[in-house]
């Protein structure tokens, strides 16, 4: 996967703005201005690529058992996130996808029904 897959795939979905709130490298992707994954393009660049992404607690825990490309996140509430390798790991893209879908899908069920209510209208 590439970072423009990454980014299209992030995008494609209702709701989705792109940040650079930290500083020039660090791409964050929101939805109803809630972060779901954040990735550092200077990593990408140097062929280290990987995500943030947020998951359910006792499923993070299950990933990082089972690959090794899935680790607690990287300067985030390690309950709450993990960091997954791209490309050079265990990890598929069809994986990738998936725990972005699910990150997105916990970041909604997380919003107030009324930021729900105007996501619906996208």
């Amino acid at each position: 996967m590439h970072i423009e897959q990454l980014r299209d795939f992030c995008m494609a979905k209702k709701g989705v703005t792109e940040h650079f709130p930290f500083d020039d490298v660090t791409l964050v992707f929101k939805v109803m201005n809630k972060m779901f994954l954040l990735t550092g393009l200077n990593n990408w660049e140097r062929g280290e690529e990987k995500m943030n992404v947020k998951c359910n607690p006792q499923k993070a825990l299950e990933l990082r058992e089972v690959y090794e490309g899935i680790y607690p996140g990287f300067h985030m509430n390690k309950k709450h996130w993990n960091t997954v390798l791209i490309n050079n790991s265990d990890v598929s893209d069809d994986l990738v996808k998936e725990l972005i879908n699910h990150s997105y899908d916990l970041v909604v069920s997380g919003l107030t029904k009324k930021l729900q209510n105007e996501l619906e209208l996208f």
